[in-house]
């Protein structure tokens, strides 16, 4: 028994180990795959330099940021077969389905337009090449949305029937995998919420420089109008970007939450802390002690929001820990506490989703009064004869003391917070759902490879840790170098569009290949 218990434990620390850091890069790509597209529809479209070079610039850190994503995502499906394999022989019917599609449409469809992307700065008139990122963002949304609905039928399970011979899960119905109401509402939350992680990455980043700016200004120095200028346009963009998207995020979370107490009702009563059934039911804001005992902790709550939030009214019922988990053993077998998730975990995991997550929207907010009228810097040009324009910058009054001493600094800081966010999301998400891999039909105890010893477990999870952290400190060394670097203003964009021929026009046979970096 205890073997057993140690075999599933390793096998959930590894698999939890290499989703979380997988997800780090995941809505990077897709929030910095649109906002690439964007900027460089801004650029197609007015010609100005600044939006070339902000295209270019956050490019290449979205280029970074999908080949570590790639890398790290082919590792999370071969564990389904090498941790998990009882999960997949008995779910891999209906669950390899949707992946499947995201293998086939989504991944090489982004693919295919990244290389053109890459490749095709001087080989593709500018409208088409604008318009394989496009298709490259849609790829990435695509990819997210099928691998999410196959995670919302673990959630709740759907549009399948269990075969009578083989005693295995079997698809009858993809269009309810693909569009049922959880799978929608996890998408518009988990998209939301990667457009707030990608514009709080923004903000940081063109906080900096622009910071550094400042900087050279009250030491008299000089530096480049053309960075200044791009930065400052990601600047704005990434804080529109914040708030819209911390809203998005807010409504999307919301209307999760309300899905989720109907469908997981242990899930949401774990994540407050909600030992009895309550009417009205408040929501806990903070607990001091120990919330998995629930009558040792001292709490802040407000009246009446966990009932809005289950039932949108404030008067009605919410089911408790203790009243759910009988009802759950009564339906499924089994003794009470074994439906009961780790509460502390729970718990904290949402309070920290939703603090990390919602202060970048207040950042974002702050952002957007403070650099109002672009009351942040106050721009003098001046031109030599042999070198590009530069820009003066020059500390004036209504930059203010709060503008000066704290507002790069918060912009700079809050760019972690929606990956902290996201992590924290997906924790509750998984934790909350024990005991079930597949919610109602399969158990996480039954669902581990049974034929890989411990002993090879360790040895896998010690080497995808270490690997993991490996290629963490090359990811942070990589971004942080260009980051820094800032985007390169001396690089011009292609002057005309190439004109294409047909086969057999050997246009360019004295030409070495152009790549893009």
């Amino acid at each position: 028994m205890e073997l057993a218990i140690a075999h599933e434990t390793i096998a959930r620390w590894q698999f939890g180990v290499t989703t979380v850091y997988h997800f780090l890069f995941v809505p990077l790509t897709i929030s910095l795959a649109a906002m690439t597209a964007g900027l460089e529809t801004a650029w197609v479209r007015t010609g100005k330099q600044k939006y070339f070079h902000a295209t270019k610039f956050w490019g290449k850190l979205f280029l970074i940021n999908i080949a570590m994503g790639v890398v790290t995502g082919i590792v999370q499906e071969f564990q389904f077969g090498m941790n998990w394999s009882d999960y997949s022989r008995f779910v891999g019917d209906v669950f390899g389905a949707p992946l499947a599609m995201e293998a086939l449409i989504a991944f090489f469809f982004e693919s295919t337009f990244i290389g053109l992307w890459i490749f095709g700065w001087d080989k593709l008139p500018k409208k088409l090449h604008c318009a394989c990122m496009w298709l490259v963002s849609i790829g990435t949304m695509l990819s997210a949305y099928f691998i999410l609905a196959a995670n919302s039928w673990m959630q709740h399970p759907t549009g399948y029937r269990i075969n009578p011979v083989t005693g295995r899960a079997q698809l009858t119905d993809i269009g309810k995998v693909l569009f049922q109401d959880t799978t929608l509402v996890v998408v518009f939350h988990t998209l939301t919420a990667a457009f707030l992680t990608g514009a709080a990455f923004v903000v940081g980043i063109a906080s900096y420089h622009l910071w550094k700016a400042k900087q050279r200004a009250r030491a008299g120095q000089s530096t480049d109008g053309r960075k200044v200028a791009s930065m400052r346009t990601s600047l704005r963009l990434g804080l529109v970007m914040a708030v819209v998207a911390g809203l998005g995020t807010a409504v999307s979370g919301d209307t999760l939450a309300k899905v989720m107490f109907e469908q997981q009702p242990m899930k949401m009563a774990a994540a407050e802390a909600l030992w009895n059934t309550e009417q009205p039911a408040p929501f806990s804001i903070f607990a001091i002690g120990d919330v998995s005992k629930g009558h040792n902790s001292v709490e802040l709550q407000i009246p009446g929001i966990l009932s809005f939030l289950a039932k949108s009214n404030f008067t009605d019922a919410v089911p408790g820990i203790n009243d759910t988990a009988a009802a759950e053993a009564a339906k499924y077998g089994g003794s009470p506490q074994d439906y009961i998730p780790s509460v502390f975990v729970t718990y904290w995991g949402f309070r920290l989703m939703i603090g990390f997550g919602m202060t970048s929207f207040v950042a974002g907010l702050i952002g957007l009064w403070t650099t109002r009228k672009r009351r942040f810097l106050a721009p003098e040009f001046r031109t030599g004869d042999d070198e590009p324009p530069r820009l003066m910058l020059t500390p004036t009054r209504e930059m203010g003391p709060l503008l000066t001493k704290w507002s790069w600094r918060i912009g700079i800081l809050t760019m972690g917070f929606p990956l902290i966010a996201n992590s924290f999301g997906w924790i509750f998400t998984e934790m909350g759902r024990q005991p079930w891999s597949v919610f109602g039909l399969l158990k996480t105890a039954n669902s581990a490879s049974p034929n890989v010893s411990v002993g090879t477990q360790i040895g896998a999870f010690i080497t995808f840790t270490v690997l993991y952290a490996i290629l963490a400190v090359i990811e942070v060394r990589l971004l942080a170098k260009y980051a820094k670097a800032g985007p390169d203003v001396d690089e011009q964009p292609p002057a005309k569009d190439p004109v294409l021929r047909g086969p057999g026009a050997d246009q360019d046979a004295d030409q070495p290949m152009a790549f893009a970096y």
